[in-house]
């Protein structure tokens, strides 16, 4: 049976892992593009998130304190898991119709890396972190519709952004789904709702999945007393 003095050192071990895979992958590419471009990028921003909310539960849990709260971490988790669903689902899927997979194919060495440590790396240790890692039963309905503002800060930024730039410009529409120039606002705004439907969707599940999860000794967040709720 692990000890906690051991639970405590791989927890903070791997949470730092994730944030460190987080900041490598937007080091990587805003040192091979344009960081106000490469800043623009929804991946970019949860990857943000990623790293400063591991990482500040790793040290956390290194000094015995109360975790990051449930908004914050299952916040995080949502928005990791919809950036790599959408990345492998619908952008690199040649099935879909708005994929760039021509785009991705080009991707070569450190670009390549970063891209798969933005879009699988994280996700899939966010994932790993809330199995294995995370107490349950901390996640509440209410947290599903307050996470929608993010989703929805970041259209009304994409938008804004997309408005300002000149006509023509490349990357003028971060992701496609959302490129006014080609398919209207109208379109925009459909698709902008059915992501969100399934953002909410998506949190009622996770809301869901970390109520029927067993409570288990092993797992060593505790709910936060601090700031961060």
């Amino acid at each position: 049976m692990t000890t906690p003095a051991a639970l405590r050192v791989t927890t903070v071990a791997f949470r730092a892992l994730i944030a460190a895979a987080a900041c490598a992958g937007i080091v990587i590419e805003c040192a091979y593009g344009s960081a106000p471009r490469v800043l623009s990028f929804f991946t970019i921003w949860t990857n943000i998130l990623v790293a400063v909310v591991f990482a500040l539960s790793a040290v956390r849990v290194h000094r015995r304190e109360p975790d990051v709260g449930p908004l914050w971490r299952g916040g995080v988790l949502l928005f990791i898991l919809v950036t790599g669903l959408v990345f492998h689902l619908v952008l690199d899927n040649p099935a879909s119709p708005f994929n760039v997979v021509e785009d991705l194919d080009k991707l070569s060495g450190a670009r390549a890396v970063a891209n798969q440590l933005l879009h699988t790396v994280t996700p899939v240790g966010a994932v790993l972190d809330f199995l294995l890692l995370t107490a349950p039963r901390r996640l509440r309905p209410r947290h599903a519709a307050q996470w929608l503002a993010y989703p929805l800060a970041y259209v009304v930024f994409a938008l804004t952004r997309g408005a300002l730039h000149s006509p023509g410009v490349r990357g003028r529409y971060t992701y496609p789904f959302i490129d006014v120039a080609e398919y209207g606002y109208a379109r925009v705004a459909l698709n902008s709702l059915v992501l969100g439907i399934g953002f909410y969707a998506l949190g009622l599940a996770l809301v869901a999945l970390d109520h029927y999860r067993p409570p288990r000794e092993n797992r060593i967040s505790s709910p936060a007393e601090g700031p961060l709720k």
